[in-house]
């Protein structure tokens, strides 16, 4: 999916970055060139350059919603400006932060993978003793905070942060097998 179309359920995305004069290696000259917004999207972690019109009125930091634009373009990471980038880190840490029962729900309703693997093997530090602690713990009551999965579960220091880690590294790395947060692009599929 390279274009996202207008209309439908609303997409909101958090603003990474601006470029009100377009990209610096774009070689059409500055009256030719478009003001682009860098965003990433708070479902599925979709990245996206949006063009944006003189009616948008847009800061870094701020929600949108997708389908108020009328060019959207899928991108990667490498993509994205090095200001995007060092954005990007915060972005994940406040999306994390403000649906914690979505992401405290992982934990509640993670699955295996294979008969080796789970996905909560895939959260950087959690092994085999505390993947079974949080699972035996899960069985007992589910999780309703960060708080509570940090007090009942020994060994899991700051349970949202290893969840940003992970997304994090799901959005710079291409080449994972497993992906849990972010969903693989329909162009990197294709290839």
């Amino acid at each position: 999916m390279t274009n996202t179309e207008s209309g439908g359920d609303e997409m909101v995305a958090a603003v990474l970055d601006l470029l009100p004069r377009g990209r610096s290696d774009d070689d059409r000259p500055q009256h030719q060139k478009e003001p682009l917004a860098f965003v990433l999207d708070i479902d599925e972690f979709y990245l996206y350059e949006l063009v944006l019109d003189d009616d948008h009125d847009v800061s870094i930091g701020d929600r949108v919603d997708l389908t108020a634009f009328g060019r959207v373009n899928e991108i990667e990471y490498e993509e994205l400006p090095s200001s995007a980038q060092s954005e990007i880190d915060y972005a994940v840490e406040e999306i994390v932060e403000a649906d914690e029962r979505r992401f405290v729900d992982f934990y509640n309703d993670a699955q295996p993978i294979t008969l080796r693997l789970h996905q909560l093997n895939l959260l950087p530090g959690i092994g085999k003793k505390l993947r079974n602690t949080i699972l035996d713990e899960r069985k007992r009551q589910p999780f309703e905070s960060f708080e509570e999965l940090e007090e009942r579960v020994g060994g899991l220091h700051n349970p949202e942060e290893v969840l940003v880690e992970r997304i994090l590294e799901e959005l710079r790395e291409d080449d994972l097998k497993y992906r849990t947060f972010v969903r693989r692009s329909e162009q990197g599929e294709a290839e």
